[in-house]
């Protein structure tokens, strides 16, 4: 009778993953295979609905209706950050729906090394179980600095930053990352990607009076790139550039400790894009037309 009982509720259990499985048609990806350590980790979670009427996703206190499992290379969990709330989710009957969601901020990821992640989708009030997505894989790498500076922060005596410059090559592509580091305790405060870059030319880098760094760098064989970082990580100002009448953009350090870029001429992307348009409406004209 015992032994009755225990197959009855496998049978159960089995059913209720098997009714959630049936109703939903979940996968998860990643916006690239290779990140550099501190980046953010973006996956998008896809949710089909087979379920033949509308759902509405929302957590319940108890269970929050999205999770992952986040698994390092002696899979071991990756530490958890807390609970995260992924708000609430209506999916029609029949259609599809995408959220995003950056793996960085739901788990302690600064560290580098190889990885794995699942998503589990659970159906409302926990009926018919979760639906497990695909397992990804992914690595990070630690990069090594290409130029780093100490700073202070304005306004905070004694807090300091160290801005760092880093050339990363993943996912076949060679990118240039800015990196903030909190001086007192040594983490991230925040790591992000500036664009592809061209290694023809060596990155140009500046700190201004104002404690930020500006960072010129080759983006294509004609267009240099211009950004301006504060000690919070915040892009406070990019700027694209074409190579000038005497040679490549070079970026200048004034007596009054401003920073500023010489021998370029500025692009304005929008208005390129205006004027290709007028000369293809001129083109367009019928021939004999003034």
């Amino acid at each position: 009778m015992i032994k009755l009982r225990s197959l009855s509720i496998l049978a159960l259990a089995f059913a209720f993953a098997s009714a959630a499985h049936g109703q939903l048609s979940t996968s998860l990806s990643l916006s690239k295979t290779q990140y550099l350590a501190g980046e953010p980790v973006i996956a998008t979670v896809n949710i089909t609905n087979h379920a033949g009427q509308d759902i509405i996703f929302v957590s319940d206190g108890r269970m929050p209706w999205l999770s992952f499992i986040l698994k390092d290379s002696h899979r071991e969990d990756v530490t958890s950050k807390g609970r995260a709330n992924f708000g609430k989710m209506t999916i029609k009957a029949g259609a599809t729906m995408a959220r995003q969601v950056d793996l960085s901020q739901i788990f302690y990821l600064s560290e580098p090394g190889n990885f794995s992640a699942t998503a589990l989708v659970r159906m409302p009030d926990n009926i018919g179980g979760a639906s497990s997505t695909n397992r990804i894989l992914f690595s990070q790498s630690p990069g090594a600095p290409y130029w780093k500076q100490k700073v202070g922060i304005a306004g905070r005596a004694g807090d300091t930053r160290e801005f760092r410059i880093i050339n990363f090559s993943g996912d076949k592509r060679t990118e240039i990352y800015a990196q903030i580091i909190d001086g007192r305790t040594g983490l991230n405060v925040r790591t992000m990607m500036l664009g592809e870059v061209l290694t023809l030319r060596k990155p140009l880098v500046a700190v201004d009076r104002s404690q930020r760094m500006h960072v010129m760098f080759l983006a294509s064989p004609t267009m240099w790139v211009h950004c301006v970082i504060d000690t919070d990580g915040k892009i406070v100002a990019r700027q694209l550039h074409k190579r000038g009448p005497q040679g490549d953009p070079e970026l200048l350090t004034f007596a009054d400790g401003s920073v500023r870029v010489s021998n370029s001429v500025p692009y304005d992307a929008k208005a390129a894009a205006d004027a290709k348009a007028k000369v293809r409406k001129a083109s367009d004209r019928p021939p004999g037309t003034y």
